[in-house]
């Protein structure tokens, strides 16, 4: 399997400092007022629903071709809640929405597909079952 690897560099405060992520086609900034306010840009839980939506998206194409059948499109948004958990922020609720078109794909069928790829596919299985370590190589300079 592959290894992807992201940057994110953040400088100053909490409130007044930025930040910048690196990722494979995509760099881009963050501030606080863009992950707790309504100031635009872009943060960290946007990042964890495209993750989602993509992933759920793929995961369901293959299970569809798995029943003999070609999607001609997925289309799958996520709302994703920050809230706080014990006394901290933690992501609360990622609300999927998906529309698919797909020729002979019958709505039990379609059902029972987009279940299991909510439940099987690796970002979910991340997050519901932890089925990820977190390793940390953490210096001081």
């Amino acid at each position: 399997m592959q290894v992807r690897n992201v940057k994110s560099v953040w400088t100053g405060s909490l409130k007044e400092g930025k930040g910048n992520m690196d990722i494979t086609g995509y760099s881009g900034p963050f501030t606080f007022a863009t992950r707790f306010e309504n100031e635009k840009g872009t943060n960290p839980e946007e990042l964890v629903g495209a993750a989602q939506s993509g992933c759920y998206s793929m995961f369901l194409s293959a299970l569809i071709d798995g029943a003999g059948l070609t999607a001609e499109s997925i289309e799958t948004t996520a709302a994703v809640t920050l809230g706080e958990v014990e006394g901290g922020p933690a992501i609360t609720n990622i609300k999927l929405a998906t529309i698919v078109k797909c020729e002979g794909l019958s709505q039990e069928k379609f059902a029972e597909l987009s279940v299991a790829a909510k439940e099987k596919c690796p970002i979910s299985r991340l997050y519901a079952g932890g089925t990820a370590t977190i390793e940390l190589d953490a210096k001081l300079v």
